[in-house]
């Protein structure tokens, strides 16, 4: 292991990390709507939090200034996996220095700081902060910078890392350790020139959303943190009710905000190199993949069972700012109110993209659905985005190769001699070590997960749950949809982490737990299991 060349690089990411948080100071200025008398608190933690950032990484890459500048495999799994551990951590200080509340009276402490902060780097979304619209709470530049680590984290620290310096051939190394899932479009340009691709379209999202947004009546601020957390599938809002806050303010125009969203969460759970097919005017490529037809078909397919089901079991009779709207309706028997089926398909959809694609924004709160819809809810969150998106799960194409690969075995059962290749989109697929490196993803998955469960159930105690109106008796469940929200970089989950809930009130070992959590879902298990490795630190 290069040792010195490991501390030059994370060196360099603690410097980023530390530049980036510049971009949040502008928002406790009275010129950009800030109220000084509470955000100077968290200015001051915002410059503190950045000295410190530049402190540590002049301090790493003081002691690797020998390194060499060859970078192998397993230096470059060192690299990101540790870069994502001390970005938790680097993250997490301005929430610490400036004071930050989770809860009137209650300040965040270290580990509910790197939750937060490895919850808006992973693109999971979960929070512990129970009050985000006071800024006496939660100051508005804070409030900016987590939406920031959402804009940092969706694409990767890294390929933003190899944008700004290249790296030359060990860029490719390292954005190879980063890249989520099995990409069937690896691109054979230079990396670098790979990363400005992808960088340029991440940004281009970015600021064609956050335009829309404006045009739509939404802030400056609320627009920017908005798309942040649409764009990177990370799901943090500025306000306690997320997107639903919005079909409840005067003059604007809910539905339409809600749609638009819907529209770019979709695109960025869709594969970027195939959003650069179409940019470069090759289409067929995009419609061609049998991931983003599969992708489709999937919400298409969900949405129609959600909506349908919801219909009949009145799940959106009472449902978003309609709630507010069927309440107060002269003598209106809130029982026999039959909305129109486009009401449910716009609540459906969004709720159904939010989490096919690990967003996990919300306007309704889909905890109070009925039972099935709510399993099959539970279950889109193992399915995830493509690979090469910015969302998080298991990604459609594992499920599409696991689902090959098991007709296969079936079929071999009864055909010991017939010989099948596997095939995507009526094209073999020649990497065989592919197949069994998605068997072995499937299995880790579900070994980490039940591992999770039981540790989540063993160490939360019961007055979690009694002590905040919640019948004990759902734990096993409510532990379940925790682990799986924050495994598959979620956010919200069923029960005690609806929609409408968040995960302050669990104990410290579940948060830590929850933090490790997010951090192997976004990069996909082997970065981060590797790091517990005696063998891998050892000099061959």
């Amino acid at each position: 292991m290069n040792k010195p060349l490991l501390c030059k690089l994370l060196g360099l990411v603690a410097m980023l990390i530390g530049g980036s948080m510049a971009f949040s100071l502008p928002w406790a200025l009275p010129v950009f709507g800030g109220d000084w008398q509470h955000e100077q608190e968290g200015f001051i933690g915002l410059i503190g939090s950045m000295i410190i950032c530049f402190a540590v990484g002049t301090g790493l890459r003081y002691l690797g200034r020998n390194g060499s500048s060859q970078l192998f495999r397993k230096e470059a799994m060192a690299v990101v996996g540790l870069s994502w551990v001390l970005a938790t951590v680097l993250g997490g200080l301005p929430y610490r220095l400036s004071g930050t509340y989770r809860a009137a009276g209650v300040r965040m402490n270290s580990v509910d700081a790197m939750f937060e902060s490895q919850s808006g780097f992973s693109t999971t979304g979960a929070t512990v902060l129970n009050e985000l619209e006071d800024p006496a709470l939660v100051p508005r530049c804070i409030l900016f910078w987590r939406s920031s680590t959402h804009f940092l984290g969706g694409l990767g620290i890294i390929v933003l890392f190899v944008v700004i310096l290249g790296q030359g051939s060990a860029g490719k190394a390292l954005m190879r350790a980063e890249m989520p899932g099995p990409s069937h479009h690896s691109p054979q340009a230079r990396m670098q020139h790979t990363a400005w691709v992808l960088f340029l379209i991440y940004v281009g999202l970015n600021a064609t959303l956050t335009g829309l947004l404006l045009v739509e009546g939404l802030s400056l601020f609320d627009a920017l943190c908005h798309a942040f957390g649409t764009m990177a599938t990370g799901g943090f809002s500025t306000y306690n009710a997320s997107v639903a806050h919005f079909a409840t303010v005067p003059g604007l125009n809910g539905p339409l905000i809600e749609m638009t969203i819907v529209a770019f969460m979709f695109l960025a759970g869709t594969n970027f190199m195939l959003l650069y097919l179409v940019l470069i005017l090759k289409p067929r490529g995009l419609l061609d993949d049998i991931e983003w037809r599969t992708y489709t078909a999937v919400i298409v397919v969900v949405t129609a069972m959600i909506v349908a089901f919801g219909l009949y079991h009145h799940d959106f009779d009472q449902c978003g700012a309609d709630r507010d709207v069927i309440a107060v309706a002269d003598g209106a028997d809130q029982t026999d109110y039959s909305p129109p089926v486009g009401n449910a398909v716009r609540y459906g959809l969004f709720q159904v993209v939010s989490l096919m694609t690990t967003t996990g924004y919300c306007t309704d709160d889909f905890n109070q659905y009925n039972s099935f819809a709510r399993g099959v809810l539970l279950l889109l969150m193992f399915v995830g985005g493509c690979a090469g998106s910015t969302g998080g799960g298991l990604k459609v194409i594992r499920h599409i190769l696991f689902c090959k690969t098991l007709w296969l075995e079936v079929e071999q059962a009864f055909h010991p001699s017939v010989v099948r290749p596997l095939r995507l989109g009526g094209k073999p697929v020649e990497d065989q070590e592919l197949r069994k490196n998605v068997l072995v993803y499937f299995g880790l998955i579900l070994a980490i997960f039940t591992i999770s469960w039981m540790l989540t159930i063993t160490l939360e105690p019961n007055s979690t749950w009694t002590d905040h109106g919640h019948a004990v008796e759902h734990k096993l469940l409510d532990a379940a949809t925790c682990v799986t929200a924050t495994l598959n970089n979620i956010g919200p989950g069923l029960g005690i982490v609806g929609a409408t809930k968040n995960y302050s009130n669990f104990s410290p070992a579940s948060k830590i737990l929850f933090t490790w959590l997010m951090m192997i879902g976004r990069l996909e298990i082997f970065v981060i299991l590797v790091l517990f490795v005696p063998g891998f630190w050892r000099n061959q």
